[in-house]
């Protein structure tokens, strides 16, 4: 084959299943929306009312971003008797968090990818900002499919289907239906939430293919299961119902196409990096500080810690003429994020053409100069925050919780199927909400219906729901 045929193969369209030799960032920063006709141009846009804004603003009025507010981060809520009443994070207030790290983030790297790519604003009229505008939506959205009880929501969730009651659904699955159920996974479920057409909704939010491309951390399907060890690989990010539509938006975007997987996957989205980085920085210095503020991590010890991680960029007397612990705390908290976010731009400057080339295997941080002291943190973190008698105890009474409503709701949701709904049955419907027709849907709609229900829920809904349903409730 000669070199000119070899070069026109690789620009061959993603969805003729060939691939791209790299990304491009006019594709990649895409402002079409799901059931658009005509191409959006940035050159084009008020900019006083930015697609790329406008997505912030989609989610944060979301019902299912709102609904973050009750959800468990890491330490539950209320706090329990007998530990001091502190502030601790709620997954909206971690997301929020996220989201302005991730707009810093993306504003620096926006600077210099406008630097080396011109055309993108001398041609296109792309700004800085819009690059902040997009990591700070995706960050906003990022754990908007989680379920209740921090992440052993989605753990509980895949173990009702894998050793519960729901292995019995086993039969009536394709192979990948189920690993979607036995590794339910909020990522997939935040793409189908901020995607999925309701009733006079057409498109969910309907944001730009840009922020839902820097959305998707883990751009494949559930299986095959960690087919390689590019952190793209890591999870799975989309539901067997919604890789139509996915694979349109890598279409859009021009994401490369791996050739290394014997099923659709791709590499990710440059700024999914930026979007994990954020996320990364927060939770290694947010948990660590909420762990701190809750008497779990000693106040010496971890200022510390904190120290070793800032030692180079902080600014010893003013740090010596603060009295009171909590001012030191926010002093090494907001030196620190700095710190972190500087290292993840160098990183993502130097590894920026191996991205766009789906040659970069790592999450940022992995690469970070300050990886020993981040371990460190993240060790502490663990021994004395995740693993504490409060945490331990909600993943307890989560996984039985969930496990309990999955048991009713897909009982009577395959009862009015097979047309012998109980009156019981009938009401525990009522409160079943979700684009979907029982009687023409399949067993895997029926079950994920059930499954993404229970996700919706917040942590009380959910200890409330199950009080109802055990009779404890009126």
């Amino acid at each position: 084959m000669s070199m000119v045929a070899s070069m026109i193969l690789k620009v061959k369209n993603v969805s003729s299943g060939k691939f791209r030799d790299t990304m491009d960032w006019e594709k990649l920063l895409s402002l079409k929306r799901q059931g658009d006709t005509r191409k959006r141009l940035r050159k084009e846009q008020d900019e006083t009312r930015l697609g790329f804004e406008v997505d912030y603003d989609r989610i944060i009025f979301s019902s299912a971003f709102r609904g973050l507010q009750d959800k468990t981060q890491v330490m539950p809520l209320p706090i329990s008797a007998g530990v001091r009443k502190a502030f601790v994070h709620t997954r909206l207030t971690h997301s929020l968090e996220v989201s302005v790290v991730g707009r810093s983030l993306g504003r620096i790297a926006g600077k210099e990818i406008l630097k080396r790519h011109p055309s993108l604003q001398e041609v296109h009229g792309y700004r800085f900002n819009d690059f902040g505008a997009i990591v700070a939506a995706a960050s906003l959205a990022h754990d908007i499919g989680n379920p209740p009880f921090g992440h052993s929501g989605e753990k509980a969730i895949g173990a009702f289907f894998k050793t519960g009651d729901g292995q019995k659904y086993q039969s009536r699955l394709t192979e990948k239906e189920y690993q979607d159920l036995v590794d339910f996974e909020g990522n997939a479920n935040g793409f189908k939430l901020l995607t999925e057409s309701r009733d006079g909704v057409p498109g969910g939010l309907r944001l730009s293919y840009a922020t839902l491309g820097a959305f998707m951390k883990y751009p494949k399907e559930s299986l095959p299961k960690k087919p390689t060890k590019h952190i793209a690989d890591k999870k799975f990010g989309i539901f067997q119902t919604d890789k139509d539509f996915f694979f349109e938006i890598a279409d859009e975007l021009g994401l490369k196409r791996k050739t290394d997987s014997p099923a659709p996957s791709f590499y990710r989205h440059p700024l999914t990096y930026l979007v994990e980085a954020a996320d990364d920085i927060c939770y290694t210095i947010i948990d660590f500080e909420d762990g701190i503020n809750l008497g779990l991590i000693s106040e010496d010890f971890a200022l510390e810690y904190l120290i070793k991680l800032v030692k180079e960029h902080i600014n010893t007397q003013k740090y010596n003429q603060m009295t009171l612990m909590s001012d030191r705390l926010s002093y090494l908290r907001a030196l620190s994020i700095n710190t972190l976010i500087n290292d993840a731009i160098r990183i993502f400057g130097e590894q920026q053409e191996a991205i766009l080339h789906g040659d970069f295997s790592t999450a940022l941080m992995d690469k970070s100069i300050y990886k020993p002291q981040i371990d460190d943190i993240i060790a502490l973190s663990i021994e004395k925050v995740y693993r504490s008698n409060e945490v331990i105890d909600k993943e307890l009474a989560g996984y039985k919780i969930i496990s309990d409503i999955l048991g009713v709701f897909t009982t009577a949701l395959f009862n009015h199927k097979e047309n012998r709904a109980s009156n019981y049955d009938r009401l525990l419907l009522h409160s079943l909400n979700g684009p979907i027709n029982i009687d023409e849907a399949s067993a895997y709609e029926l079950l994920m219906a059930a499954s993404c229900f229970v996700a919706s829920l917040s942590d009380s809904e959910a200890v409330n729901l199950h009080n109802k349903i055990m009779g404890r409730q009126i």
